[in-house]
C-alpha cells in the first residue's frame, strides 16, 4: 500500500444518494492522516475503508454546510471511545466555530482524547508547519465562507550515483556529505540535485477564484470539486460551485499531474460524462472521477 494516498469516503454533494456517501477524505501521508470535510455517514465509511480513528491526526473542515461537515460528530465521538494515543488538531473557518461546538458536543460522552483547534480566517494563513509538510489555507467563493487546504513536502535532494562514485565517495562518507553538505572538497551541490517535495490540494465548495488557483498551482495531486456538468454553469455561478470543464481547465493551467473530480450532484447518474468533459477542456494527466472506497496514490516525485 502506497504511504502516500488519498482514500475518498464519499462523493456526494448535498444529499447522499443510494450509490454516494456524503463527503469524506482521508490524506495518508507517512504515518499521518489527515480527514477533510467529514459528512454524514463518515464513521461507518471509515470502517468499510479500513480506516481506524487511530490513523487521524487532523481534521480539515472547508465549511459548515451538512454535507461537509455533519460526520464530525460521529468522529470526534470514535476518536474519543476508542482514546486515540496522540493529540488532534482541527481546522475550520473561524466563522463557524459555534458549529464546529455544536457538532463536537452534540451529544454527552467522555473526552479521553485533547483536540486543538486552530481555525483560519481572513484570506487564510498557514495552520501547520512540520518536517513532513506545511498545510495552509486560502479562501474560497461560497454563499458560506469557506477555505481549501494545500499541503507541501519541503523541497530535498536526490543523490546521484554516477556523481557520487566520480567524486570518490561511498559508504559512510555519503551520510557525512548530507549531514554536513561537503567533504573533502566535495560539495552536496556536486553530487546530487534538488528533490521537489510532493504537492497536494483540497477544494470544495467555490466558484472560480484566486484562491482556487493559489491552491491548485503545480500540486502533484488536486482533489476538487465539480457539482454540475458543463450545460449547467449557470447554476453552477449561482450556487457557488464548479463545473466539471471549470475544474479540469483549473487543472489544465495549474500544471496539476493527477486531477481527482468529485462531490457531484445527485442530478447526474453518468459519471463517464464527467471525464469526457474533463478531457474536452485541455486537461491531459491523470484524471480520477471519483468514487466511493477508492484508493488513489499520489504520483511518483518527479
Amino acid at each position: 500500500m502506497s504511504s502516500r494516498e488519498l482514500v475518498v469516503l464519499g462523493t456526494a454533494s448535498q444529499v447522499p444518494t443510494r450509490h454516494r456517501n456524503h463527503n469524506g477524505y482521508l490524506l495518508r501521508w507517512d504515518g499521518q492522516g489527515l480527514l477533510f470535510d467529514p459528512g454524514e455517514g463518515t464513521q461507518r465509511q471509515m470502517l468499510r475503508a479500513g480506516v481506524a480513528a487511530h490513523d487521524l491526526n487532523r481534521l480539515c473542515v472547508t465549511h459548515f454546510h451538512g454535507d461537509h461537515s455533519l460526520g464530525l460528530a460521529g468522529v470526534i465521538q470514535r476518536i474519543n471511545l476508542d482514546r486515540v494515543p496522540h493529540a488532534i488538531t482541527a481546522h475550520y473557518p473561524r466563522s463557524g466555530k459555534r458549529f464546529f461546538d455544536r457538532l463536537r458536543y452534540a451529544t454527552a460522552y467522555r473526552e479521553t482524547v485533547p483536540i486543538t483547534e486552530v481555525p483560519v480566517d481572513g484570506e487564510g494563513a498557514v495552520l501547520a508547519a512540520t518536517p513532513a509538510y506545511t498545510l495552509d489555507a486560502r479562501k474560497l467563493s461560497h454563499p458560506v465562507e469557506s477555505y481549501g487546504y494545500r499541503l507541501v513536502e519541503p523541497d530535498g535532494r536526490r543523490m546521484l550515483p554516477e556523481r557520487l562514485a566520480a567524486h570518490g565517495v561511498s559508504g559512510p562518507d555519503i551520510g557525512r556529505l548530507q549531514r554536513e553538505g561537503g567533504l573533502g572538497g566535495v560539495s552536496l551541490d556536486d553530487v546530487s540535485e534538488l528533490r521537489r517535495g510532493q504537492r497536494f490540494a483540497f477544494i470544495m465548495d467555490t466558484r472560480l477564484c484566486d484562491g482556487v488557483y493559489a491552491l491548485a498551482d503545480g500540486v502533484d495531486m488536486l482533489v476538487i470539486e465539480s457539482t454540475f456538468l458543463n450545460e449547467d454553469i449557470e447554476l453552477a455561478v449561482d450556487h457557488g460551485h464548479l463545473t466539471a470543464g471549470q475544474a479540469a481547465s483549473v487543472a489544465h493551467d495549474c500544471g496539476v499531474r493527477h486531477l481527482v473530480l468529485t462531490h457531484f450532484s445527485q442530478r447526474y447518474t453518468e459519471p463517464d460524462e464527467f471525464e469526457r468533459q474533463a478531457r474536452a477542456a485541455g486537461f491531459e494527466g491523470e484524471l480520477s472521477v471519483a468514487h466511493d472506497l477508492m484508493r488513489v496514490a499520489l504520483p511518483k516525485r518527479r
